[in-house]
């Protein structure tokens, strides 16, 4: 089964966010949502996080982060290892999570960016571009919600 028919089959938001998680063969997800204040808001969660991570994340400046960054360009943003990764696009506070292979896409409403969502794997993974295609149709599906 596809991963939009999963999602949309999910009763809640956190159980579509797993589907997504486990249809990638990622550890972690998350879900943010723009709010009227122009901040991203963890909306859902899937997966450990460090309490000091979880209250960071709660809610996320546009251009901040994996999660801003996404946003802000409009385009996934993903890096192979967050231990390790140079870009300048990890928050030093991602290395505690332990995760490595990382993405997070700009979750779309048509044409408009509206949230970003993130899954991450504990070994070094790089995704390709079906894998990022499905992906942001993973989020717009959940946008949708």
């Amino acid at each position: 089964m596809d991963i939009v028919t999963q999602i949309k089959q999910a009763k809640e938001l956190s159980e579509a966010l797993g589907c997504v998680v486990r249809y990638f063969g990622a550890d972690t997800g998350t879900l943010h949502l723009l709010g009227d204040d122009g901040l991203l808001h963890l909306k859902a969660l899937n997966g450990d996080f460090p309490p000091p991570v979880l209250a960071v994340i709660q809610k996320i400046p546009i251009g901040k982060g994996m999660a801003g960054l996404a946003v802000e360009r409009a385009q996934p943003v993903d890096a192979c290892n967050l231990q390790t990764d140079t870009s300048g696009d990890v928050r030093p506070g991602a290395k505690t999570t332990g995760m490595e292979g990382a993405i997070v896409v700009p979750v779309f409403e048509g044409a408009r960016v509206v949230g970003a969502l993130g899954i991450a794997s504990r070994s070094e993974r790089t995704f390709d571009d079906e894998e990022k295609k499905s992906l942001i149709a993973a989020g717009r599906a959940l946008a949708a919600r």
